[in-house]
């Protein structure tokens, strides 16, 4: 698959069936009354079933049993909760990990425990600890598992707070994403040890490989590999969001030179927009009269600015409060190009012992402060 570049690795994906670990998964559809269904697919079809399976794509393994509700006997709507990732980004990441014989490793997302007996495949199962919030998939992990031959530590439970009691570990890696890399982490990885996340910073996020210090600091940057997870499920209080205010009213328009095709289609620029405005989100707007679609840029205040999805060389922005958001967004845009289009692997990211966090250009050290 090209992800792949050392033997022991290519010997675990080997060894390890992926279809134990995904009997059946969702696939999103729209059904002939134009209802956007989640469909469930399972060895009931079995050529099809087992070529997605064995196919290079993520398969949604789980929906929240909150918000589904039932179509048919076979589809529902409703969120997605967790996945079985598409393998080349697992690989990049155990790869990226870049683990070694006795090696420790603490995953955070057990998910389906495919990743989990990817890992004992590779160290052995008494060096491998994986927690997931979800109690239900940890058991359904833990019997897949134990089929496949494998018995990691295996626990229930926030893993925002890492894996008490079996610290420390040298490796810490997590399938989900987070605001920000957890003390906890930090203090159950020994000095010297990595943590491989996704960091999402609201716009855009990225997976960071850093490395953990004497001061208990946590210190690398963004990968070459490119891959987004969904959030971290735990106590709502851990990193509490604060309430978005209702958006403001329509202030006015202009011309500006930077486009919702810009935006969309580069992603570091996208990563160094989230430095640029903290805490602020991407979305996308379809108006409600024309059903014209836009991107989006909005801010908790209830400030907005928006530009239609178009190939053009420039494109009106129409704004709501402030006049300031897409004149920042501009203002990344320029400090983009001017310094030659930085790929991501090109910004550092920090988390200070004190809870401070920041990115940083590593060429120059131009830093920006992240909200703490």
């Amino acid at each position: 698959m090209g992800a792949i570049r050392s033997a022991a690795w290519a010997d675990a994906f080997a060894s390890v069936p992926r279809h134990i670990f995904v009997p059946e998964w969702y696939g999103q559809e729209v059904d002939n009354r134009g209802i956007t269904v989640w469909r469930r697919h399972d060895p009931a079809d079995r050529d099809a079933w087992q070529a997605a399976v064995y196919s290079d794509q993520t398969l949604v393994t789980a929906l929240d049993p909150d918000t589904a509700e039932p179509v048919d006997e076979r589809a529902w709507t409703g969120i997605p909760t967790s996945s079985s990732t598409l393998p080349s980004l697992m690989a990049r990441m155990l790869e990226d990990l870049a683990v070694e014989e006795g090696h420790r490793v603490l995953e955070v997302g057990t998910g389906t425990g495919y990743n989990a007996a990817l890992l004992c495949a590779r160290l052995g199962d008494r060096l491998v600890h994986s927690i997931d919030v979800s109690p239900a998939l940890v058991e359904t992990a833990r019997g897949r598992l134990a089929s496949a031959g494998y018995l990691p530590h295996l626990a229930a439970g926030d893993g925002q707070q890492g894996f008490p009691g079996h610290a420390p570990f040298d490796r810490t890696i997590a399938t989900c994403s987070v605001p920000r890399i957890p003390a906890a982490w930090i203090e159950q990885t020994r000095p010297g040890g990595t943590i491989l996340a996704d960091v999402s910073m609201g716009i855009e996020g990225g997976l960071v490989h850093l490395t953990v210090d004497e001061e208990r600091r946590a210190l690398g940057r963004f990968t070459t590999t490119a891959g987004r997870f969904m959030a971290a499920r735990g106590d709502a209080n851990t990193y509490p969001r604060p309430e978005r205010a209702p958006y403001a009213p329509r202030a006015g328009s202009r011309t500006a030179a930077l486009t919702a095709t810009d935006i969309r289609a580069h992603y570091p620029f996208r990563l160094l927009l989230a430095f640029h405005l903290p805490g602020g989100e991407l979305v996308y707007h379809v108006d409600d009269e024309t059903g014209a679609m836009s991107l989006q840029l909005q801010q908790h205040d209830g400030t907005w600015a928006r530009a239609p999805i178009a190939d053009e060389d420039t494109t009106t922005v129409t704004y709501g409060g402030s006049t300031d958001l897409w004149r920042q967004a501009e203002t990344a845009w320029q400090w983009w190009n001017e310094h030659g289009r930085p790929a991501q692997d090109r910004f550092g990211y920090a988390r200070e012992a004190d809870g401070h966090h920041y990115a940083w250009h590593i060429p120059d050290g131009h830093r920006w402060p992240l909200i703490a």
